[in-house]
This record gives structure tokens, sequence and C-alpha cells, in this order.
């Protein structure tokens, strides 16, 4: 396969088909593809052939995870809100060149209110391309269901009867939990769902004593690590003595407790669920819920640019913490 220099007609490269392509070709090999029709070159980082007619491709992993949703401000105690949508996979071909939109979608914020308030705050969604992760449900305050979202809110504390979380997004996430009122005296909420659980339930006073739902557990990515997103926020508790709801592995925030107790807000960048406000009656306010993340990985070198851009275990990753363009 020579490689000819001719005065008159310039340089014509080696020319083979595709059938007898080199056995071992070297980075960056040219030759001539009769089978095709057109040069082509050797790539050695992903051992294919490429086109000078064509854009190269490569495969990426992703993470795509919306804003959480708010905490229910006081109203008998208040729902945890339920956290953004968690949508992850592997072997999305992107475009070398080719610019795709990062948006990182906002946690609600929690709610206030001295009354059995029906306000609902739900997070934003986050996206990467065509890739959309709804925003978390926000945690209930008055006698409604916890709101929808990637994951559902929680229930308010239940001061007519029985009250129920709010669904989640099929693939993204899980319900809130419902709450059950046995006494005037006593009422703990739901917890928002989770990525990886749905919210925990409150259940009946024992003693005096009122124990929220905690937030559903979150989810790891990548595979194998250790990092969860997607937490649930605790429900909150009516009065004292009583339990809250803990904030779900993954940035959930924690319920609060008694007359003015504030639920805790998520961990940002986690989209995690705000926890839901304590108290009866008075100006508490449920935790805000935290914003979202996109987090684009590839094995091997750099090669894209956009986010932040690190190097670990053979991988490169872009993480996104605000809205911005990831170029391949």
């Amino acid at each position: 396969m020579p490689l000819t220099l001719d005065a008159a007609n310039g340089v014509i490269p080696p020319t083979w088909t595709t059938a007898t392509r080199p056995s071992s070709p070297n980075a960056g090999q040219m030759g001539f593809n009769s089978t095709l029709g057109y040069p082509e070159w050797y790539s050695a980082s992903d051992n294919s052939w490429y086109g000078f007619n064509q854009s190269r491709t490569y495969s990426v992993e992703y993470l795509v995870i919306a804003g959480g949703g708010g905490g229910g401000g006081a109203g008998a105690g208040a729902g945890g809100g339920g956290a953004g949508g968690f949508r992850s996979n592997t072997g999305l071909s992107l475009t070398s060149g080719s610019s795709y939109s990062v948006i990182i979608g906002a946690g609600a914020t929690g709610v206030t209110n001295s009354t059995y308030a029906t306000t609902i705050n739900s997070g934003s969604n986050s996206s990467f391309d065509t890739i959309i992760s709804i925003g978390g449900g926000g945690g209930s305050s008055g006698n409604v269901a916890g709101g929808n979202g990637g994951s559902g809110g929680g229930a308010n504390g239940g001061y007519a009867g029985v009250s129920s979380g709010g669904s989640a997004t099929s693939g993204q996430g899980n319900a809130g939990g419902s709450s059950l009122s046995t006494s005037p005296e006593n009422y703990g909420a739901g917890g928002g769902g989770g990525a990886g659980a749905v919210g925990g339930n409150s259940t009946a006073p024992t003693g005096g004593t009122s124990v929220a739902g905690n937030g559903g557990t979150g989810l790891v990515w990548p595979s194998g690590g250790a990092t969860y997103y997607a937490g649930g926020g605790g429900g909150g508790v009516y009065k004292t003595p009583g339990t809250a709801g803990t904030g779900g592995s993954g940035g959930g925030g924690a319920g609060g407790i008694g007359n003015g107790a504030n639920g805790v807000s998520a961990t940002a960048n986690t989209g995690g669920g705000g926890g839901g406000a304590g108290g009866y009656n008075v100006s508490s306010t449920g935790g805000n819920g935290g914003s979202g993340i996109v987090i684009i990985r590839y094995s091997g070198s750099q090669r894209g640019t956009g986010g932040t851009v690190t190097s670990s275990g053979g991988y490169t990753y872009h993480t996104f913490t605000t809205s911005g363009t990831f170029t391949a």
C-alpha cells in the first residue's frame, strides 16, 4: 500500500477496501477506501475508522438531576419535599464539535404560612439536550395531597383525616408518604419520595408522641460509587414531644418539630427535597429544595468542553452546577 507522490496528480494515498483495511493500523493512518468511495483515517482511541466526510462520534454516560421540591409550611406538621427527577444512562452517542444545552433546575423555596395553606412549591426541571428530569413535588401544608413531580411530595399532617403523598414520574423517582391523624393534638406528616425509595408514612401517636415519615433515600451515581443524589425531605411534626422525619440520603432535609420549627433545607446540587415545617397556626417555613446537577462522563482523556472538568478512574467528568453548554 504505497504512498505515491506525483508531480502532476499530487499525493495519491494507499488504496484498500473495507475488507482489506490494514489489520494493525497506526493512529492517524490514512488511505482511500474504494468500497466506500472516500478517504478515511484510523482513530486509535476508540479503535474505529472514520471517513473524511463523517463527523466523529463517541459514547458518554450522563446523570441529570432536577431541582427538589420545597417542604410544606406550618400546618399541623407539613410534608417533606419530593426529590428532583433522577435520570442516568450509558451509551449516549455524541457528535464531536456539536454543542448540547445543559439546564440546571432550581430547588423550590419552602412554603411559609400560619394556617393550612394549599400552596405547593415544586422544583424546576433539569435537562441535557433532549433528556429532561422533572422537578420534585412540593410538600403539603394543608388539606391537599403532596405535589406530583420527579418524586412526590409528602402529605400534610392530616388534620382532616388521611392525607396522601404526591405521585412520581415513571422512571425518575418515587411517591411521597401519606399521613394519618388520630388526635387533634398529635400530627405527623409524610416524607417526600426519593430516587431510590418512597417517602415514609407517618405513624399513629403512641403515648402522646407523633412520628413523621422519613424522606425516601436517593440513588448512588455512578454505579459502584459513594455519592447519593435525589433524597426526599423528612416530614414535620405539629408539637413536642414528637419525632420528625429524617432527610433521605442524597441531600434531603429533615423535618421540624413543634411550633416555630422550620424544616431543614436540602443540600445544593443534589436535587434533594426540603424538610417539612413543624407547628400549627404559626409562621414556620419549610426547607428549600436542593438545586439540580448534570454530570457527563466518558472513558479516556478529555474530548469535550463545558462545566467543571475532572478526571478519575480512567474517566473524564464534566460537572454542571449552573446552566451552560457541553461541546462534544
